[in-house]
Parts: structure tokens; C-alpha cells; sequence
């Protein structure tokens, strides 16, 4: 069937999970604590800060068009109204680099990490934490202005939202509905303000949410449970996407609801590496259903699957790119695809044993191989359509 023309081949990455030596966010102070989940400490990660050149080589020799990646608000404003112009020249640095490899920069403004400045001030469930978001994404937009054309507000804020304040597994580590929900309405409030504040700085840019987004499966009696927790998950920040230029959805599988909540896939089910159920066709229910309830195009900015076995990930992707096609087919706008990963990668609390990348990547000797995966979807990407393996 084929994509458009002019469709956005990507793969993606997010500023603490491959720059290394970011230490001045929640992320580094949740990682070293001793009461976290964390498995491990991102450290050096994988020297993208430094190896980003050689990274976008790799990516622009596979043949794909577009590259996603996050600003580290911590080292653009380290302390509160402190502003490193030093920051903003290398992602601007990063931005021309891509496009003079030919890959499209998606910039995102905000990937689950905070300055700790901005945390120990009370976080996403102080109201001015929006405020203050906003004047960092025009600082940000302003900077890069004329380098990039797509930008993601928030990388999965009910993500940020539910784990970090009423499942306790991210910063601040909370177990608090009322606080969760509270964080909640300050990220919805800090993607409105920053769609408008980055249209300003850089007008022409097209700006939208990247949400986190699932299939659903519904166990007997639990439809109504299902429907609170999709709503709280999906719709409420859905609902808050209204005028964007597109919507974000990121989508690896399916999940469960029973009678007592989320439940693990059902017995017999074939697993990802991390456990989570094999599912690629999920792709194509959460793009529909994005593109239904919203209006907007959409931009898959997130998919992939965590695995030892690349032949397995081509099958993987191999099959949600059908079932996009076949949205593209029924008339769903869908303007691209963005791989998770480019590069194994830190996978905050899980550390650095899930590999979802594309390109292979040994953080003994910061040597990268780029997998057969990488560059089956290069052809992908050339040909416009998906081919073979």
C-alpha cells in the first residue's frame, strides 16, 4: 500500500538516556538513591553529548529521514533563571546536523527529567512548575529557531504523572492519587502554555503532545474500571491537544484490566523482553483512536519492542507498520513513524539490560553496531513502503 509522500522515517532518543553526565536533574538524584527501584545509574550513558556526529551518521547511512530527540532542561537552566547559552549552541549544533545529513530534527522539550531546582520547588504538582516550563521552551524555541519544524511539548506526561506520584517507581517516588491527579492538571497546563510559547518563538513550527497510548483488553466485569483508567491515562490528556498540529502516539502493547486493576497478559502469551505482551497490531487501535478522538494527524513518535533476538524486532515492526499502513488505507492522516530506539539506551528504573535499539551498543567500549533491524528499516524508509526483511 505505501505512506505518503514525504513521510517522516525516524528513530528516536531522550537527552538523560544517552548524553551521559546529566547531574542536575531528578532523574541523577532518584537514580543514587538507595530507596529507589533504580537497577542502575545512567552515568556515562552512551556519550551522546559528545558522539552525536557519528550517531546521526549511522542513522542518515540506514536511509532514514528524521530524527527525535530531547533538550535536558537541566542544562539549559541549571539554576532557576540561570540560562546556559553554551547548552542552547549545542542543540542548535545537534538540529543543523541532522538536517545537513538530511534528517528531519523532532525536537522534544521535555523527557521525564526535571532540574532539581524545579523539584525540590514542588515539582510538576506545583501549579508555577507550567510557568516556568513555558518560559523554558521559548528560551529553547527561540534558540533553535529556523532548525526544526516538529516539536513534542511533553514525552508521556501521564507517564510522568502516574509513576512518579501515585506509583512511587519515578521522581518523586510518591504514592499519592490526589497528588498524581494534581500533577496531572500542571502538565496539561505546561503543554497548552508551551504550544502557544513555542509557536511564538518559532513560527511555523508544528507543535504537538506525545502521548502514551494502548491497546486495551478487558477482562469480564471490568469495563468500567477499564474506562477510568484509559480515561486518566489517555483522555484527559487528549482532550487537552485541541488546536495542536498533531498528535504524538507511542504504543508497544497491549494491556490487561481486571476486576483489581492492570493485570499481566494472559497466560501462554508470547512476552517482550520486559515482559510486556507481543502486540504490534496494537499500533494500529491506538492510532485510530488517537486520530478519532482528537481530530489531528498523527505522528507515531514512539514504537519498538525490547528484545535480544533483531529478527524478532523486524517481525515486530515489521507488523505494526501493516497495521499503519492499513489506518493510512481506511483515511487516518498519519504524517510518520519514529523507532524506539536509535540506540540501546539507559531504560531509567530498568538500567541498561533492555535493548530496544537499532543500532547496538556496548557501554564498556561506547562501540555502536548498527543491527540488521536498523537497516531493513533504512529500506523501509527508501522505499517508502514496507518490504521484505
Amino acid at each position: 500500500m505505501g505512506f505518503p509522500l514525504g513521510f517522516l522515517w525516524g528513530a528516536a532518543t531522550a537527552a538523560h538516556q544517552v548524553e551521559g553526565g546529566n547531574i542536575a536533574n531528578d532523574w541523577a538524584e532518584w537514580e543514587t538513591d538507595p530507596n529507589s527501584p533504580s537497577a542502575q545509574v545512567s552515568g556515562s550513558a552512551c556519550e551522546h553529548w559528545t558522539r552525536y556526529p557519528a550517531d546521526l551518521d549511522l542513522l542518515a547511512g540506514m536511509g532514514l529521514n528524521t530524527y527525535r530527540f530531547s533538550v535536558e532542561w537541566s542544562r539549559v537552566e541549571p539554576h532557576e533563571g540561570v540560562i546556559s547559552v553554551a547548552a542552547l549552541d549545542h542543540y542548535r549544533r545537534v538540529c543543523e546536523a541532522a538536517r545537513a545529513r538530511g534528517l528531519e530534527p523532532l525536537v522534544v522539550f521535555h523527557h521525564f527529567t526535571t532540574p532539581a531546582w524545579v523539584a525540590r520547588a514542588g515539582g510538576w504538582e506545583e501549579a508555577s512548575t507550567a510557568s516556568r516550563f513555558v518560559r523554558f521552551c521559548e528560551t529553547v524555541a527561540a534558540h533553535l529557531r529556523g532548525t526544526f519544524t516538529y516539536a513534542c511539548t511533553i514525552n508521556e506526561p501521564s507517564v510522568v504523572a502516574a509513576f512518579g506520584y501515585e506509583l512511587g517507581i519515578f521522581p518523586p517516588g510518591l504514592r499519592d492519587v490526589k497528588r498524581k491527579d494534581l500533577a496531572a492538571a500542571t502538565l496539561i497546563a505546561a503543554h497548552r502554555g508551551a504550544v502557544a510559547a513555542i509557536r511564538r518563538a518559532a513560527p511555523g513550527a508544528k507543535v504537538g503532545l506525545a502521548l502514551s497510548m494502548n491497546e486495551w483488553g478487558v477482562l469480564p466485569g471490568a469495563e468500567p474500571l477499564m474506562l477510568d483508567i484509559r480515561r486518566n491515562m489517555e483522555d484527559v490528556f487528549l482532550e487537552a491537544t485541541r488546536g495542536d498540529d498533531f498528535i504524538g502516539v507511542q504504543n508497544y502493547t497491549r494491556l490487561h484490566v481486571g476486576s483489581g486493576g492492570i493485570v499481566g497478559p494472559p497466560p501462554g502469551s508470547r512476552v517482550t523482553q520486559i515482559g510486556f505482551e507481543f502486540r504490534p497490531e496494537a499500533l494500529g487501535v491506538t492510532v485510530r483512536r488517537a486520530a478519532d478522538m482528537t481530530g489531528l494527524p498523527v505522528i507515531v513518535t514512539e514504537n519498538g519492542i525490547s528484545t535480544l533476538d533483531d529478527v524478532e524486532r523486524i517481525e515486530y515492526t515489521q507488523g505494526a507498520l501493516q497495521a499503519l499502513e492499513s489506518c493510512i488505507a481506511d483515511g487516518v492522516s498519519v504524517l510518520g513513524y519514529i523507532h524506539w530506539s536509535a540506540l540501546d539506551s539507559f531504560e531509567w528504573v530498568l538500567g541498561y539490560w533492555p535493548k530496544y535499539g537499532l543500532i547496538e551498543v556496548d557501554h564498556a567500549t561506547q562501540s555502536r553496531t548498527p543491527r540488521a533491524s536498523g537497516h531493513w528499516l533504512g529500506r523501509v524508509a527508501r522505499a517508502n513502503a514496507v518490504v521484505a526483511a
